[in-house]
């Protein structure tokens, strides 16, 4: 019997456990996380108004009730938690799938005035993930800032601009509805560093602002010009070509005599670039403004700063710059690329295999790719540890790592206590008039599990 953990339960984490069940019938796998529900990010990072991208909660849930694999939930590893190398003692492997779980920084000044927050920050609290702080970030704010031209900046702006009628029927937490409810946002300025060509949107996620009832999308075509791919968008890739007609369609329509003003829409999607962050300003002692370096094209895909500077006007800026992973105690880290060092999903230090543990997902590769892009990078890391099982096996364990954990003092969440929590947000839902609505904190969550089972 071939025992493993994989720390992690979001989709690399169960696309591992599902090779491993799949391609080793000896294995037993026990995915750990140190939260009591699993599915990570597609449960605390795909926004709630994209129910078809949140239904993969669905494809996964069949490997986490697989008959050779146990959830548990709520166990922390590293400090605070389960030492990595205790893991190690309790199993013949161990399989890290963390994740990316910070932000990168813009690294301005008035970076962490009030007023200002990570997206992640943001997508947290209206995903409901227990360590998640209203941190008032639409309260009194007319104008938002965000910064990036990914898809999570999309989310972000989507979610601003959506109503309350539109996020009901979702299961994003109460408090956040009402709080979205109450604000008043009417300018949400999504600002890039580089040119519409090279914004990083999938052209799915970018038609979508052009559907949300009662707001323009604006695109200042003199702006968009300043890129040669904008101008003449023939030698694109598909993806950024797409990305560049539907932002073309945009700009025609701002400038067309019969196009309807944009004040006549109660809010407004400004996507702006060649705009660099020079600092966030304050005013009254919380963000005010965001100024900003024009730049242009420097020949080579990049751009430069020209010296010319603008401000806009913001109540709230939200940074969406990309994840970065973090270091994790008891394993080698490379700081320059926020990964763990591997082969082929092996761990190494200074170059040698460390035996007998293995990551995949954003924390072995970086955060890149979607969703799918974690199946490969999983069964990679897979074939490497079935490849060393001969290595693997030669040493005894202390017995079911389950019951050692339970031994010290760990009380994980087992699949029945996820369960309990499922049947608390439909109740939750039920009394609300609304389908599901997620617990919002630790507390209720817990207290699901107390009163349904571990």
């Amino acid at each position: 019997m071939l025992r493993v953990a994989v720390v992690g339960s979001g989709p690399s984490g169960c696309y591992t456990a599902q090779s491993l069940v799949r391609f080793a019938e000896q294995a037993r796998v026990d995915v750990l996380d140190r939260l009591p529900c699993p599915y990570g990010l597609v449960r605390y990072g795909v926004a709630p108004d994209h129910e078809k991208i949140k239904s993969l909660q669905d494809t996964l849930r069949p490997v986490l009730e697989h008959e050779r694999v146990r959830f548990l939930g709520g166990v922390p590893v590293g400090p605070g938690g389960v030492p990595a190398a205790r893991l190690r003692e309790l199993y013949h492997a161990v399989v890290y799938c963390v994740g990316a779980a910070t932000d990168r920084r813009l690294g301005v000044p008035g970076e962490d005035l009030p007023g200002s927050w990570s997206a992640t920050e943001f997508v947290s609290w209206y995903s409901a993930h227990p360590d998640a702080v209203d941190g008032g970030y639409v309260r009194g704010a007319r104008s938002v800032v965000v910064i990036g031209v990914g898809n999570v900046a999309v989310d972000v702006a989507r979610m601003l601009a959506r109503r309350p009628a539109e996020l009901s029927g979702t299961d994003v937490p109460q408090a956040a509805l009402e709080a979205l409810a109450a604000g008043r946002v009417a300018d949400i300025h999504v600002v890039g560093r580089r040119g519409p060509s090279q914004a990083r949107f999938t052209t799915k996620e970018l038609r979508e602002l052009g559907s949300l009832p009662d707001t323009d999308v604006l695109v200042d075509p003199a702006e968009a010009a300043l890129d040669p791919g904008y101008l003449d968008p023939s030698a694109l890739p598909g993806p950024q070509r797409r990305n560049v007609e539907v932002m073309r369609g945009w700009a025609e329509a701002a400038v067309s005599p019969t196009a309807p003003e944009a004040a006549e829409a109660a809010r407004r999607i400004r996507l702006r670039f060649f705009l660099r962050p020079v600092e966030v300003l304050a005013r009254a002692g919380r963000v005010g403004a965001v100024r900003f370096e024009r730049t242009a094209p420097d020949g080579h895909g990049g751009v430069r700063g020209t010296g010319r500077y603008e401000e806009i006007e913001a109540q709230s800026v939200l940074r969406s710059v990309g994840y970065r992973g973090v270091p994790l105690k008891g394993l080698p880290f490379d700081a320059a690329n926020g990964t763990v060092p591997h082969l082929a999903g092996r761990v190494t230090r200074e170059g040698l295999v460390v035996p007998g543990v293995y990551v995949a997902g954003w924390i072995k590769r970086g955060p890149t790719g979607v969703i799918g892009s974690n199946r490969p990078c999983a069964k990679e890391t897979v074939a490497s540890l079935l490849s060393d099982t001969a290595v693997l096996l030669d040493r005894d364990l202390p017995g079911d790592p389950l019951a050692a954990l339970r031994a010290e003092g760990v009380e994980p969440v087992e699949w029945t206590g996820w369960q309990a929590i499922e049947r608390a947000e439909a109740a939750l839902g039920a009394t609300l008039g609304r389908r599901v609505v997620k617990l919002p904190d630790w507390e209720s969550l817990l207290a699901a599990v107390r009163a349904g089972g571990r």
